[in-house]
């Protein structure tokens, strides 16, 4: 469990002078503790003080890390992985402490210079360790009290530190927040799935923490007793699930941001699942997060994990109301390769609430695979001899349990050579061989992770040995399906002898059946007793997150073996048969955002921008430019008859005499669908293409490419590049270096100001949410003040409180008698953030002017009455002559009537004659009718 929390180490970023510069080592000795100041070229110097604490007859090694001074702050303790130490998260530490957090780390029992036998995170040693820390950290002058004796403080941690934060909210009732990373919420269930061996990492655990010598007595001897039976028995069970979060889940209830891994063979994401139903059922927030990585091996997206992190206790310990803790849930989905690096290209999916597991099922029907004689042929036969799909992750992916129940486990296998199939395939009979060698492969600690990577992209290894297996298969589907959860299937199992120990796993399978890839390389385990037998079962397939494409099948497959497992060594015959489709969950509520970027497409771009800017600035000189007119000296923009031809044409235009004027303090937004001229209008006006006709003047002068006037323009397009490991405020510094015009012209504490990013300013920008990167990139383009500021499309991307805080911005930022033009297709958003209107449809004017003056005229008049009005009633008034329509508004105390020839004093005679208790009527129209009316006008 070592393994993922060096990776994240050596994952931080790494920027000049970042956390490593050590500025100062004081070498004074205060108690047992060194104190040691690490400075950043950004942040807040750091100080730590490492010290050995006596407590509960073991002196731990611990750190503490401070900077800002004695004002009182909240605590956050971090917990390592199992085989590391405090020095593991020494950076995550350093970061939090710059961010205004007092952090202590510290080596658990057995592990760095802490003394003491590993117990497991018993709740006598390593968790009353936890709260002897606390205890210390109430006495700190610099730390927040709730109470006296009880400081302000959140624990986090991967994996073995992950465990340490859930059992030390259960059992000690100061902790306020945590946020778990890759960790259990039943050791028992991690390591004894449905009661089956997962004796690989089982060895792992042991050597990775120093021998069973390190260990006390009493898990030492488990342990061995379970390695030499191969089964794990009651008393195993109890001793590790009396020192799992699971003995206390009902304690737990405190905000949780629970990270797991999909990468993951050893804490599955079934582990998580049950966190969150327990901590969310005792009334706590709770956030998932499914991450790309996890112990076995893969992205462990350690800055944006950190960003949640911090982002997390910011709200909860901070009581920062403002911070962005994320959706509910969020799953890293990983699909193609970056043709620049070869990198997985990933994408986030969210929704506003944890799915579960089983959200959204979707029946396929299954049938069985015919039997292959070919020797060492793979499941099914498919695929080079003895080789399919993709390596499992022994069977972790149970429902809530998170690796429990018989019958919420998978079985894999597939149907081979000595097997022998029903005639229509729906029974199978196979082998568990003598010793259960030679075994299936699917998960191997160790190296599953890249494999897992590998899966995402169409390619994996999974071994399956004839007559070892029974495997089921699907029709084609006839579209795409994208599994997020644990799939579920009913099967009928028997033993000629004993328990049935099954290996299962879901397959997708290429069109041509010659290629077949294991999601994520995970394998479910599960034991089916003799009084389960000979009854229906249903399995629980481990929880992937998984795009199967139209035409793909899917392959279920339960094999008698794994070599990631331990098998029963006598040999036995087991009969599947299936009793029903397979369920596969689908989370509809879970949406996919849009896939980021890669740096060239902005980079190239920009580096174009440059070199064209120089090009232009000298073909600047042997163009003759107009000069000023001082009648318009004070005029933001003046633009007659502009026309510019699509390229080649000698009559297609894409503006043609175009022609409106923009006044100081005005907020104009420029509307038109697509292909109107919106954004060649811009280009012209930004001086980035010459028009063929026509004029554009700002504050006088005639725009051409490179213009000097063009300094009192700022603009946004589609979003700006910023470098995520710097603050907000040094990437705009960093901007405005660029362009090598003095500091004091910046303004960027007025720009900053309006576009209201508060105590964010000083965060690295990676920790930013959508709105915040948009409101910066904003202030960029704020950047000097200019007088005139273009936004195009400013809302792409934005939730509508997000969309609310762009409105007010480009508000505030007129309201200083600054012009703002700004192209969007939101209407509505343009009806509350604009003054005045300038609506384009092929590349003409149709019409402009003030937002009333467009939205004010039509024939729509809106109605209001004193009491709500019945449905009978509106279809009265719908059929009066010279009246086309009447709809009741949305809170039934008015209508919406659009006229038909009658005019609005007939219609309240009418009205008056039907009853209708009438309060008001005046016109009504929204932007959006003015705009298709304007539009449907100049199409005719």
């Amino acid at each position: 469990m070592q393994k993922p929390t060096s990776r994240w180490r050596h994952r931080l970023p790494r920027t000049p002078g970042r956390w490593a510069a050590v500025v100062a080592a004081l070498a004074v000795l205060a108690g047992a503790g060194t104190w040691t100041a690490v400075a950043d070229d950004s942040a807040p110097t750091v100080h730590r003080q490492d010290r050995m604490m006596k407590m509960n007859g073991v002196s731990v090694d611990t750190s503490y890390f401070t900077s800002g001074g004695s004002r009182r702050r909240p605590a956050v303790l971090i917990g390592h992985g199992f085989g590391g130490s405090k020095n593991d998260v020494r950076a995550q530490a350093e970061k939090l402490a710059a961010d205004g957090y007092a952090v202590m780390t510290w080596s658990a029992r057995g592990f760095g210079r802490t003394t003491g036998e590993i117990t497991l995170n018993a709740p006598d040693a390593e968790v009353k360790d936890v709260s002897g820390l606390i205890d210390w950290l109430a006495d700190r002058p610099e730390v927040e009290l709730d109470a006296k004796g009880d400081p302000r403080v959140g624990v986090t941690g991967a994996s073995y530190g992950g465990a340490i934060s859930l059992l030390a909210a259960g059992y000690d009732k100061r902790v306020d927040a945590i946020a778990p990373v890759i960790s259990y919420w039943n050791l028992a269930d991690a390591l004894f799935p449905d009661g089956v061996f997962k004796k690989l990492w089982a060895g792992i655990f042991v050597s990775s923490g120093g021998g069973c010598e390190r260990f006390s007595k009493q898990l030492c001897e488990m342990y061995e007793r379970v390695a030499v039976n191969g089964k794990p028995d009651a008393a195993a069970r109890e001793l590790l699930t009396e020192r799992s979060p699971e003995a206390v889940s009902d304690r737990i209830d405190v905000p949780a941001l629970i990270m797991q891994g999909q990468s993951d063979s050893l804490f599955p994401l079934g582990q998580a699942d049950a966190m969150a139903k327990a901590i969310e059922g005792n009334g706590a927030p709770v956030s998932v997060d499914w991450i790309a990585g996890g112990h076995d091996g893969g992205d462990d997206e350690g800055d944006r994990i950190q960003g949640r992190v911090g982002a997390w206790f910011d709200r909860y310990l901070k009581k920062d109301k403002g911070a962005d803790t994320g959706p509910g849930f969020r799953v890293t989905r990983t699909g193609g390769v970056d043709s620049t690096d070869g990198a997985a290209l990933k994408r986030g999916a969210s929704s506003d609430s944890y799915p579960g597991l089983n959200s959204g099922g979707r029946k396929i029907a299954l049938t069985g695979v015919r039997q292959q004689t070919a020797p060492g042929a793979g499941a099914g036969g498919q695929g080079a001899p003895g080789m399919t799909g993709g390596q499992g992750a022994g069977g972790r992916d149970t429902p809530a349990t998170g690796g429990t129940g018989g019958r919420d486990t998978p079985a894999t296998g597939g149907t081979g050579g000595s097997g022998r199939t029903a005639a229509d395939g729906l029974t199978q009979t196979f082998r568990n061989p003598a010793g259960a060698n030679p075994p299936s492969v699917s998960a191997v600690p160790g190296i599953g992770g890249g494999l897992s990577q590998l899966s995402s992209l169409g390619v994996g290894l999974s071994l399956d040995f004839p007559g070892q297996y029974a495997g089921f298969e699907s029709a084609p589907l006839d579209r795409p399906v994208h599994v997020t959860g644990s799939p579920t299937v009913t099967v009928n199992v028997k033993a000629d002898q004993g328990d049935a120990v099954l290996f299962g796993k879901v397959y997708d399978v290429s069109p041509d059946g010659k290629q077949q890839v294991l999601p994520s390389q995970l394998v479910a385990p599960y034991r089916i007793t003799p009084a389960e037998q000979g009854r229906p079962v249903e399995l629980t397939l481990p929880a992937v997150d998984h795009e199967v494409d139209a035409g793909h099948r899917l392959r279920l497959v339960l094999s008698a073996t794994d070599l990631a497992y331990a098998s029963p060594a006598e040999p036995a015959t087991y009969t599947v048969t299936l009793d029903g489709a397979l369920t596969v969950p689908t989370a509809p509520g879970v949406k996919t955002a849009a896939a980021a970027l890669p740096w060239w497409t902005w980079g190239l771009p920009a580096a174009g921008a440059v070199i064209a800017a120089v090009l232009l600035l000298t073909a600047r000189r042997r163009t003759a430019t107009p000069a000023p007119d001082p009648a318009l000296a004070d005029v933001p923009l003046r633009i007659t008859d502009l026309s510019k031809k699509y390229s080649g044409s000698t009559d297609r235009y894409a503006v043609r005499d175009l022609g409106f004027r923009v006044e100081k303090g005005q907020v104009l937004g420029l509307l038109g669908p697509n292909g109107a001229g919106k954004t060649t209008t811009l280009r012209m006006l930004m001086g980035l293409i010459t028009p063929d006709a026509g004029e554009i003047r700002v504050f006088g002068h005639a725009i051409r490419p490179g213009a000097p006037v063009l300094s009192r323009v700022g603009s946004f397009v589609e979003g700006a590049g910023f470098l995520p490991h710097l603050s907000g405020r040094s990437n705009l510094e960093l901007y405005w270096q660029a362009t090598g015009r003095p500091a004091e012209d910046a303004h960027i504490d007025e720009a900053l100001e309006i576009a209201g990013l508060g105590d964010a300013l000083a965060r690295a920008v990676r920790t930013y949410s959508q709105g915040m990167r948009q409101r910066l990139a904003i202030a960029q383009a704020m950047l000097g003040m200019p007088d005139l500021l273009i936004l195009d499309e400013p809302t792409n991307g934005l939730d509508p409180p997000q969309i609310r805080e762009m409105r007010d911005v480009m508000i505030r930022y007129a309201a200083g008698g600054r012009t703002v033009i700004v192209s969007s297709h939101l209407l509505s958003e343009v009806e509350q953030s604009c003054t005045h209107l300038a609506v384009m449809d092929r590349g003409r004017l149709v019409q402009a002017g003030p937002v009333a003056e467009i939205t004010g005229s039509g024939d729509m008049l809106l109605v209001t009455t004193a009491s709500e009005v019945a449905e009978p009633l509106v279809e009265k008034v719908a059929a009066l002559p010279g009246v086309g329509s009447a709809v009741r508004t949305d809170d039934g105390h008015g209508l919406l009537v659009r006229l038909d020839g009658a005019g609005a004093e007939q219609l309240v005679a009418d009205l008056v004659r039907l009853d209708v208790p009438v309060t008001g009527v005046g016109p009504h129209r929204r932007l959006e009718d003015a705009f298709l009316t304007l539009i449907s006008q100049g199409s005719a």
